[in-house]
């Protein structure tokens, strides 16, 4: 039976506590190539988090059947599986997508995010909780893309999903390339990881193993 403080604890951990972004810093290699729109970062966010939420529920479903030696090339294959499915619909009904975002798309097979969820959480547990699980990773993915690729794409490009908002102002094309995805990542990375460490109560900052400036008054 799925308890709602649970749930609200898993959809917590992977939209704030582990965003698999601005905190793990996984899946940092398709965030900072497809993330020159907003309207690119929410179709990378929503494709991943479809094959997450695909891959997590017949992992649980099916891991009391899978070998122990054989699961992780299982766990790629029906990975391998959803990424399939995602990519000819998108082929099918959203063409300019799928050119925008390229390789990447097929490169979800590979995704840190989607493994690791796959090995340490919906290996393990119940179908209800996978997908819990694999709904709040693809959520704190989707958000953290949307908002890189919004912020690139409003002071690179003076428009925001393509609507030009710039006005008289000259936008900075560098956030755009390559450098302004690392500039963007890192800036909000940081901004996002000073106020999660501002508001993390006192308990949970000594028990927390980073070494930061946040655990000097708890130490």
């Amino acid at each position: 039976m799925i308890e709602l403080k649970k749930t609200l604890d898993i959809l917590k951990n992977g939209i704030i506590t582990e965003n698999p972004i601005f905190v793990l810093a996984l899946g940092t290699c398709p965030t900072l190539a497809v993330t020159t729109s907003a309207k690119n970062g929410l179709g990378m966010g929503l494709a991943a988090m479809a094959v997450l939420i695909g891959s997590n529920c017949v992992i649980s479903m099916t891991r009391k059947l899978i070998p122990e030696k054989v699961r992780i090339p299982v766990f790629i294959t029906i990975i391998a599986g959803f990424v399939t499915i995602v990519q000819l619909l998108l082929k099918a009904y959203q063409p300019e997508l799928d050119k925008a975002l390229g390789i990447f798309i097929p490169l979800i097979v590979v995704n840190c995010i989607i493994l690791a969820r796959a090995e340490m959480f919906a290996s393990k547990n119940g179908v209800g909780y996978s997908f819990i699980d694999a709904l709040g990773m693809g959520m704190g993915f989707t958000l953290a893309l949307l908002l890189i690729g919004s912020v690139r794409e409003i002071l690179g490009a003076g428009a925001i999903f393509g609507s030009d908002i710039s006005g008289d102002i000259s936008p900075a094309l560098i956030m755009i390339l390559p450098p302004g995805g690392f500039l963007a990542y890192g800036i909000l990375a940081g901004i996002i990881n000073w106020i999660g460490k501002k508001r993390m109560p006192a308990k949970e900052c000594a028990s927390c193993t980073l070494n930061c400036p946040a655990r000097k008054g708890v130490e």
